[in-house]
């Protein structure tokens, strides 16, 4: 048991870990359910995760080869994470690896929508967040504009941080969104 203790203080205390520790923590911001009108459930928690992840991740892949493995273990943690979760609600063992298996294919489909929108000038970053963390809801357009903007602020204020500080897992976010900010400037 205290050998048990040790490894999982020791895994804790990795930049993986610290970073996806930091990206659940962003995630589960009040803000983000009160102002910005995410569904405080299961999935709109899971797409919010997911969301931070992709941000963190497309971090990282400038840094690729050199953070690939940092990368790979964020995300394998989230996964691990997810896993206990179900877990813990109470799916059996059979249906926690279909589960998980189908959470990952979400979240590759998550990662292209959000890449492209990024990529794009237009509204497609919004109409990817409108798809995946308010899928179960018709959000305001106040609501998607501000979490739009918050992912773009996002890509500057993690592009800003070294890799090395993200190597030890000392990265940080910006401020959610709040009420009446993040709004697009100008008529």
């Amino acid at each position: 048991m205290v050998l048990g203790r040790l490894f999982q203080r020791e895994q804790s205390e990795t930049p993986a870990a610290l970073l996806y520790a930091k990206l659940v923590t962003q995630a589960r911001q009040p803000a983000f359910y009160a102002h910005c009108g995410v569904p405080d459930t299961l999935d709109g928690r899971f797409d919010l995760i997911s969301l931070h992840l992709f941000l963190v991740l497309h971090r990282l892949k400038r840094d690729h080869p050199e953070s690939a493995d940092l990368a790979q273990a964020v995300f394998d943690l989230m996964f691990h994470d997810m896993d206990q979760s179900l877990r813990e609600m109470g799916a059996g063992d059979l249906g926690v690896g279909r589960r998980v298996k189908t959470m990952i294919q979400g979240l590759y489909g998550r990662i292209a929508a959000y890449e492209e929108g990024l990529g794009a000038a237009d509204d497609t970053l919004q109409a990817a967040l409108r798809r995946n963390v308010y899928g179960t809801v018709e959000p305001s357009p106040a609501c998607l504009e501000a979490l739009a903007a918050y992912v773009r602020r996002q890509v500057t204020t993690l592009a800003e941080q070294g890799y090395p500080v993200l190597a030890s897992g000392a990265m940080f976010f910006g401020e959610p969104p709040a009420p009446g900010h993040d709004r697009p400037r100008g008529g």
